[in-house]
């Protein structure tokens, strides 16, 4: 894919639904009884992963351009699946699953794509394994293939001990598939986890009709808590816009000069919008409009408007909540004034690629001036950024990031391997090109 500079950009748009929402509404109204009605439902590989592991599972699933209809079958209906369980390249699935199946009554094994399969499943397996539950990596390797409740003997239901887990990392997929363990366990299963991470799962459980609740320490640490369920009931659910599909659009209308985009119902629960806080520290013009709170996750409308940025610290508690936005952050500090130091990110050697190395990968490409650290970069902003080759790695957030740097470079960009966008964000590239029609 060749991008050419843009000279400005105008417009409204609606980016894709929730990425990590998605994912839940399928799984929980699979456990739920009755049927759960989703609607801006995200139509990315990951998600149809989800769908289709489900699928495998006896839960009849109605997939239409404009709605999901999951007929659950209660927390105790899952069948066992004929055959291996395909989560693609969706580490969500693979993890939040893993908690699920933890508790079924039958065998099952999770294996994705070649990428998914090298990607740390330690962290779930151990708190996994202290509740009693039968999960091995079946390479021998802490990742995927997983192969959950292969000794258990025929018509047998696992016994799983609720327990107080002290998560290493502030991880929302560790976090869950505890949590979701929990459902089955025999008595309160909790997870203190460093900082608070995304609390789609607690909001959404507690919509379902679970007994679970959060609370956040004086110290800064977090802990969920929640007791083992026997009913989940149905819902409809309109999934809010993925602020991490948005935040391509808003560094997007940032940069390129003379741009003014209105982002319609965008998700801005605090655990997640972690990006429009440092937006505003670097000096972005954003305004929020008709915030709406109704369906337990907050939503706006965001206009973005043309602005000076200038460098910031990006560290801490704040990690958890724009992880997924660092890359999209390094490239703003690119154009920026000043110096961006972003720290306490480790966690980014572990996603789909090792991002700390793509992203400086990337912006060195382009002339920028980034030094990579061993748990983020360092970017001294201003100098010129010119057109370059840039090698997605197959991550669509490198992918989607260097194309709004593209947009604002000098000269032309290409990136290779580009139709990775799809696993999060299919139509990005339309989207993009309509932005600058209208302008």
């Amino acid at each position: 894919m060749e991008i050419k500079p843009a000279k400005r950009l105008r417009g409204e748009i609606t980016v894709p639904g929730d990425k990590s929402i998605s994912h839940r509404c399928v799984m929980f109204g699979a456990l739920a009884e009755g049927t759960t009605e989703i609607t801006h439902f995200l139509e990315g590989a990951d998600c149809l992963s989800t769908i289709g592991c489900f699928r495998e599972m006896g839960i009849e699933i109605e997939h239409t351009p404009n709605q999901i209809r999951v007929h659950g079958r209660g927390i105790r209906g899952l069948r066992a699946p004929q055959n291996v369980l395909d989560v693609g390249n969706s580490g969500t699935t693979t993890r939040l699953i893993s908690g699920i199946l933890s508790g079924q009554s039958f065998p099952s094994v999770l294996s994705g794509d070649a990428s998914l399969n090298t990607r740390p499943m330690k962290r779930i397996m151990e708190p996994l394994s202290l509740m009693g539950a039968d999960i091995e990596s079946l390479k021998k390797n802490d990742c995927a293939p997983l192969c959950i409740n292969s000794h258990l003997q025929s018509g047998a239901s696992p016994v799983l001990t609720g327990i107080h887990y002290h998560s290493k990392v502030a991880s929302a997929q560790v976090k869950s598939s505890v949590l979701l363990a929990g459902l089955y366990a025999d008595g309160m299963t909790q997870v203190t986890e460093p900082a608070l991470s995304r609390n789609h799962t607690e909001l959404m459980l507690k919509g379902f009709g679970a007994d679970i609740s959060s609370l956040v320490h004086d110290d800064g640490t977090a802990t969920a808590s929640i007791l083992p369920c026997t009913r989940l009931s149905a819902q409809k659910i309109r999934v809010p816009g993925d602020i991490s599909s948005a935040a391509y659009f808003i560094a997007a209308a940032l940069l390129v000069p003379d741009s003014e985009l209105l982002i319609q119902n965008v998700g801005i629960n605090p655990t997640r919008a972690g990006i429009l806080s440092i937006c505003r520290d670097m000096g972005a013009d954003i305004t929020y409009l008709n915030r709406d709170d109704r369906n337990g996750e907050p939503t706006a409308d965001l206009l973005v408007r043309t602005s000076s940025l200038c460098g910031a610290t990006v560290e801490g508690s704040a990690i958890p909540t724009l992880i997924d936005e660092i890359p999209m952050i390094a490239v703003m500090a690119a154009f920026a004034k000043g110096t961006t130091i972003i720290k306490d990110a480790s966690e980014l050697k572990v996603k789909e690629t090792d991002r700390i190395f793509t992203t400086t990968e990337g912006l060195k490409a382009m002339g920028a001036d980034v030094t990579p650290t061993d748990d983020g970069m360092i970017i001294h902003g201003g100098r010129p950024i010119h057109g370059g080759c840039i090698d997605s790695h197959l991550d669509h957030r490198i992918a989607m990031a260097f194309s709004v740097a593209a947009l604002a470079a000098e000269g032309n960009t290409t990136i290779l391997n580009s139709q990775c966008v799809d696993i999060s964000y299919p139509g990005f590239f339309e989207t993009m090109q309509k932005l600058q029609e209208k302008a």
